[in-house]
């Protein structure tokens, strides 16, 4: 599907079209079910002609690369084989009309930007506010030096320095750029860290900001996240880019401000009426929501995903964190490390076991125990288990106390 370059050729993509004509026309069951799944007239097209046109097929195969039409995807293609022409022509930095910064939750697509072209400075926030503590009251900075520190095997100062030059950087973006643009996906680890810049640079009311958010992109079987585009991909989506106004602000400080309440009703709120100004942000959120312990088992979403994974017996850390982010997670949003975070924690309260170790921890391969079978079967309460207590944004989680739960719909203190 993709040649060597990351890049969509419209050549094979024909290609593709013309045998799934054929093999429909021999009415092989599993050409005839693709048209069933992405041709919307799909019925009336097997039953009236034996035969498909080489136009119906293409449609097809633009779906499932995840475009409405075949014009559709041969437009895409044709933009990022200009971009990839352009790039090869050194032609004109595509941000260097006017003095940028780019704004990223990570420094996945840096080197990339680089090699696309682009010319403006980078900054990357990545405080994983998707994760641990996000109190209302007291010194966020310190609350959250304390969490990476201990989850993620920081020394304290670094996770004080490595947040003190984010903070930082956030707080005089306005002063470094005559046009901020941020580059930000569908997840709740980006979406949560997006309300938190739009707040900071609400204040600071920039000339120009520009959000690019994606949900997808053609051609890849699951998007996960910009990273996952070329350095082509990314010159193209830059076009794609749309203004950040008064609504997006105003969103992002609602959204940052009910994110670090000790109740998550607010939250709930906002994400259950919708949210037009930027129309990831509320199923994100919503995903956010399910982190907290569900009626019942008293698990996490993600930790019940996890626990799932092992069923069918024992597997590497590795293998389940693909199942995860492949397969079961509705909103991908776990970096590796993170997920590994989640994973110790379900150890050392003994509802996963340790069969084999191994220096590097992607092979460390894991058992469920009797209490993970109880908690999936709906036997035992996770909450009467931990050992630690959790916090899901400005939420507090305490094992053994009542506390906000998830009951599929919505929050209810239990």
């Amino acid at each position: 599907m993709w040649d060597d370059d990351g890049r969509l050729n419209l050549d094979q993509q024909r290609k593709r079209a013309k045998e799934l004509r054929a093999s429909v026309n021999r009415r092989e069951a599993a050409a005839i079910a693709r048209i069933e799944t992405h041709h919307p007239k799909a019925h009336d097209l097997l039953a009236a002609d034996p035969r498909v046109k080489l136009a119906d097929a293409q449609l097809v195969i633009a779906r499932e690369l995840g475009m409405p039409s075949w014009p559709k995807l041969k437009a895409h293609i044709d933009s990022l084989d200009r971009a990839r022409a352009d790039i090869a022509a050194n032609a004109p930095a595509p941000d260097g009309d006017k003095p940028t910064l780019h704004i990223r939750c990570g420094s996945d697509i840096r080197a990339k930007l680089q090699q696309a072209g682009f010319v403006g400075a980078f900054l990357e926030v990545s405080d994983p506010l998707c994760q641990g503590p996000v109190p209302c009251d007291g010194d966020l900075l310190a609350a959250r030096a304390v969490f990476l520190a201990e989850t993620f095997d920081m020394t304290q100062a670094d996770a004080t320095a490595r947040l003190t030059a984010e903070y930082n950087g956030l707080a005089h973006a306005a002063d470094r750029a005559e046009r901020i643009a941020l580059w930000f996906e569908h997840d709740s680890y980006d979406q949560l860290l997006l309300a938190r810049v739009l707040a900071s640079l609400a204040a600071q009311r920039p000339v120009q900001t520009e959000l690019i958010c994606l949900d997808h992109y053609p051609g890849l079987t699951r998007y996960i996240g910009l990273g996952q585009l070329s350095p082509p991909g990314l010159r193209m989506v830059w076009a794609g880019r749309t203004t950040v106004g008064p609504a997006q602000y105003r969103l992002g400080e609602a959204i940052w401000q009910a994110l670090r309440e000790p109740s998550p009703i607010a939250l709930h709120a906002l994400a259950s009426v919708g949210t037009p100004e930027i129309t990831a942000m509320a199923r994100a959120v919503q995903r956010h929501l399910q982190e907290l312990p569900w009626v019942g088992d008293g698990l996490s979403l993600t930790q019940r995903l996890a626990l799932q994974s092992l069923r069918d017996g024992p597997r590497t850390l590795a293998q389940m964190f693909s199942t995860l982010q492949l397969g079961t997670e509705p909103l991908p949003f776990l970096g590796d490390t993170m997920f590994r975070a989640i994973m110790r924690e379900l150890e050392a309260a003994g509802a996963v076991r340790l069969e084999a170790d191994d220096a590097r921890w992607p092979k460390r391969l894991m058992s469920l125990t009797p209490l993970a079978q109880a908690l999936l079967a709906g036997g035992a309460d996770w909450l009467a288990i931990a050992q630690a207590e959790r916090w899901v944004g400005g939420v507090r989680i305490v094992p053994g106390r009542p506390c906000w739960r998830w009951d599929g719909q919505r929050p209810v203190f239990a």
